[in-house]
């Protein structure tokens, strides 16, 4: 960000020695440009020539007599008068929204003054955008009004143009609908909601098509409650039973059971989602269907099998179908192996030799859920055998579930593989590491004296003195 106003700060002095705002700012859309150049035209840098804080604009030819030629009512170019709108005298910034007025380019700096720290500019500013704001203006300038909207004096700007946006047709909203920036989709679906101006399949294919969860959560949610109205057809239930995002999906499956199609909820008991499955698994219920018979079926049948019935039975299953999911551990898709394994520790039932069997397996989700298996058990396991697998020539998941089995441990166990690792390549793991040891303290089990403890600590100083070093800058950094 500093960089950004230390550009700003430049194109300030270009704006004053003639420079038109389309050269400074070719990408006026964007709305951080209008709020760097709002801190760029402050920035006031020493001078050791003057002796003075002053921005560098203010020390140009032109920039010098701006504020004279402004109390003169002199007309200045839009370039001049931006520099005004951002002055750091507020009387210069209130006197400037006068020739304002008729300046179209200038008033994104308007809707910025709206929230201007000094009430005097702020209520003036107020007072000219709503007369000059209309819907059209409020499409354009909205990613610039929602970002002043969310500082501590910003409302104002946000509330005028909903206002504006409520009463407008409902074709408006349609370029906010497909902007780039999410907060900017979330506000236009959200009042195109609540304004009732999308159909049901519009709200659908929004829902599916759309890369942000709130937006697909708005819209999906919008559909259902379109749907019990109304009924649902078929292009919307397919829509959103063929989108991407889980949410649209799990609302497309829902409205099956509104639509009496139940039967077609089936197909999605095996969903990768788990928020799909149970809105399945509820919609085949009340269609009079078994889920958990469907489970246990194709969790028994040889063949290709998703993941996602892994999960459902482990999700609804009983204790008793812990033998399908142990058989499913060595299962030739790592996929499935990986749901296996986390479903035996969904339904509390960890064998432990066959988890400590596929901590050597070659998929590292299958060796992560059998390393979150295990750590229950953790103390049980041989320490020494888990400290070979610490070795850097170990696959990282190897090593990273050996550490976690190791830190479940207490005392020295624990001591001895966080320092065994304070080196390692992998940056996330070398951290963890460091943190335990920072974070030891020495149990009732390790001996007073100890010298494997001393010379492990030995072994972690420079790490300690690292870290004191460090924090000991902050700290002359924050007294200076």
């Amino acid at each position: 960000m500093d960089e950004v106003v230390e550009d700003s700060a430049a194109a300030a002095v270009r704006l004053a020695e003639g420079a038109s705002l389309r050269e400074v700012l070719p990408d006026a859309g964007d709305p951080a440009v209008w709020i760097a150049l709002d801190a760029g035209v402050r920035r006031s840098p020493w001078s050791s020539v003057d002796g003075m804080w002053l921005p560098a604009w203010q020390r140009t030819e032109q920039g010098r007599i701006l504020r004279d030629a402004l109390r003169r009512g002199e007309r200045l170019s839009d370039g001049r008068l931006a520099l005004a709108l951002c002055h750091s005298d507020g009387r210069v910034r209130k006197q400037a929204l006068t020739p304002a007025a008729g300046r179209p380019e200038l008033l994104p700096l308007v809707v910025l003054r709206c929230a201007d720290w000094a009430e005097p500019v702020r209520e003036a500013a107020r007072r000219l955008l709503a007369e000059l704001l209309d819907a059209e203006d409020a499409v354009r300038l909205l990613p610039l009004i929602l970002r002043i909207g969310r500082r501590g004096r910003g409302g104002f700007v946000t509330d005028l143009a909903t206002g504006l946006l409520r009463a407008a047709a409902p074709g408006a909203l349609a370029p906010l609908c497909t902007d780039a920036d999410q907060a900017v989709r979330r506000y236009a679906y959200r009042l195109a909601v609540e304004e009732g101006h999308l159909s049901p399949a519009e709200l659908a294919r929004a829902a599916a098509r759309d890369t942000d969860l709130v937006v697909q959560r708005l819209c999906a949610d919008a559909t259902l409650a379109a749907v019990a109205e109304g009924g649902a057809d078929d292009d919307v239930l397919d829509t959103l039973l063929a989108a991407r995002g889980a949410h649209a999906r799990a609302a497309g499956v829902t409205a099956l059971r509104r639509a009496g199609r139940s039967e077609r909820a089936v197909a999605f008991l095996g969903d990768r989602a788990g928020v799909v499955r149970a809105c399945a698994r509820y919609v085949v219920r009340q269609g009079g269907g078994d889920p958990l018979a469907w489970y246990r079926e194709r969790c028994g049948a040889a063949g290709d099998l998703a993941p996602g019935v892994v999960s459902g039975l482990a999700e609804c299953g009983e204790r008793a179908d812990a033998d399908l999911l142990r058989a499913l551990t060595s299962h030739p898709v790592a996929a499935v192996r990986t749901r296996a394994v986390a479903g035996l520790r969904a339904l509390d039932v960890t064998d432990v030799e066959r988890m400590r069997a596929l901590l050597d397996d070659p998929a590292p989700g299958v060796v992560r859920e059998a390393a979150l298996a295990l750590v229950p058990s953790a103390r049980s396991l041989d320490d020494q055998w888990l400290m070979t697998r610490l070795g850097p020539e170990r696959p990282r998941a190897e090593r990273v579930a050996a550490f976690r089995l190791l830190h479940a441990h207490d005392g020295v166990v624990r001591l001895r593989a966080a320092v065994a690792l304070i080196d390692d390549p992998d940056d996330r793991l070398r951290h963890w590491a460091r943190q335990a040891v920072q974070r030891w303290r020495p149990t009732a089990d390790v001996p007073r004296g100890s010298a494997e403890v001393g010379e492990l600590l030995d072994r972690a100083r420079p790490l300690f003195s690292e870290y004191v070093l460090i924090r000991r800058k902050w700290e002359v950094g924050l007294k200076a």
